[in-house]
Order: structure tokens, then sequence, then C-alpha cells
């Protein structure tokens, strides 16, 4: 009897490690590029201009007293008319509606005095409003 010797195939190659290491790679790589974020916020930066620079306009200060009577940059108006109001804020403004305006009322103002304040300052076209707050001090 002739004992043969084991046939030698080919070494066998499995294939299933690889494809599963180049199917975490693709999983991987799809996840990752997901999160890029797009940025929400458009940041201007300044540029350099050999224009003069423009001042910033001074705002106007429209207070409110407890009474209801109005102070436009402190100086007090004689009634309390709409008209009044309008025409202060005017003069004030020197006719630029860009000008911003800062609305201070007393805590005990009444309502329609502020209101009435704000639909002067829009019928004038003075957009940029704000209206000052205080916290009150133990």
């Amino acid at each position: 009897m002739r004992m043969r010797a084991p046939r030698r195939n080919g070494p066998d190659v499995n294939l299933t490690p690889l494809i599963d290491v180049v199917f975490l790679l693709l999983i991987f790589f799809m996840v990752s590029t997901t999160f890029s974020k797009q940025s929400e916020i458009v940041v201007e930066l300044p540029e350099a201009s050999d224009q003069p620079v423009q001042e910033k306009q001074a705002p106007i200060d429209l207070i409110i007293d407890a009474a209801g009577v109005y102070y436009v940059n402190d100086k007090q108006l004689i009634n309390t008319q709409i008209e009044t109001l309008m025409r202060a804020l005017q003069d004030a403004s020197k006719n630029k509606t860009d000008t911003p305006l800062i609305i201070s009322a007393d805590g005990k103002a009444s309502h329609q005095s502020v209101v009435m304040a704000m639909d002067a300052a829009r019928q004038v076209g003075l957009l940029h409003l704000s209206i000052a707050t205080k916290t009150a001090k133990n």
C-alpha cells in the first residue's frame, strides 16, 4: 500500500472579516459626514475703507413719569397730546429715521401713555425703539 501524501490545496482565504471591516468603515464615513454643521449666524467682518467713519447718533430719551407727563431728552413737553409728542420727536431726531429711541416709563405710568408714545414714534418714522427697564431693589 502506498500512502499518499495529503493533497495540498491553495491557502483558504476567508473574506468575511475583510467584508466586515469594509462595511464598518463605510458606516463610519456615512455617519461622520452627516455631522457637518452649517453656520446659522452670518458674521460680517469689518473691512478697511478710506471713507470717514460715520458717527453713531445719540439716542433720544423719552421719559414718561407716573402722571403721564412726557420728557424728550430731559425737556418736559407742554401737554400730553400726540401731536406735541410727534413734533418733539421729529425735532429731536432731526428728521432722521435711523435715530434710536429709548422709552423709559415709570412703573405707575398708564399703559395708554406708553402705547401713545410708541404710536407717535411709529408715525414719525422712528423704527429703532427700545424700552428701558429697571430691576426693583429690596
